[in-house]
């Protein structure tokens, strides 16, 4: 099986952070939110405090605001066509892809992409995480559990924050923008914060 980050991976952008300022547009009450998410950011990259998970479940408070899985159906409609050409002609049914996004926001494109998402347990109405943020050796936590002998034949991540799924596979590549790179595994992503 071949295995894919997601953001600035297969699709363009961040689906997060393009999600947040799609509610933004279509819920204006979800501004009044504002100022946790901008006190939340600055407490944890400015001053280092607290963990990505406790991070983004004070930003993603103002999902209180929205109709949940109805607006992330109208979200796809809209941003569906920010997947990369490349990922489209590589494609295959067997494909995994494992992201630190929230479950809720990437599970449509089971269908939509046929493939296996495993992403961050976040409860689309309340914000708050059923276990840790899906990022570096979380990720390899998540994929043996629904794996448990899964084989890795090539994996793409635009970070070296993945070097630990990385290191599974048989093959791994950084993906900038629409350009392939062999992984370089004397490139480590230094001062993770998890």
């Amino acid at each position: 099986m071949n295995v894919f980050d997601f953001d600035k991976t297969i699709y363009y952008s961040d689906s997060t952070r393009d999600f947040v300022l799609w509610c933004f547009r279509h819920y204006p009450k979800t501004l009044l939110y504002l100022p946790l998410i901008g006190y939340a950011t600055v407490r944890y990259y400015a001053f280092h405090i607290g963990t990505k998970t406790e991070f983004k479940e004070k930003m993603y408070r103002f999902l209180k605001a929205i109709k949940g899985k109805e607006d992330v159906e109208h979200f796809w409609k809209e941003k569906i066509s920010g997947i990369k050409p490349f990922y489209k002609e590589i494609h295959k049914d067997d494909d995994v892809i494992i992201s630190a996004s929230p479950e809720f926001l990437l599970k449509p494109l089971e269908k939509k992409l046929n493939i296996t998402v495993i992403a961050s347990k976040v409860d689309i109405n309340t914000g708050k995480y059923d276990g840790l943020n899906c990022y570096h050796a979380e990720k390899v936590k998540r994929f043996r559990e629904l794996y448990p002998d899964g084989k890795i034949e090539s994996f793409y991540s635009d970070s070296y924050s993945d070097e630990p799924l990385a290191l599974l596979a048989d093959k791994a590549y950084i993906v900038d923008g629409d350009t392939l790179i062999d992984w370089d595994y004397t490139h480590h992503k230094m001062n993770l914060r998890t």
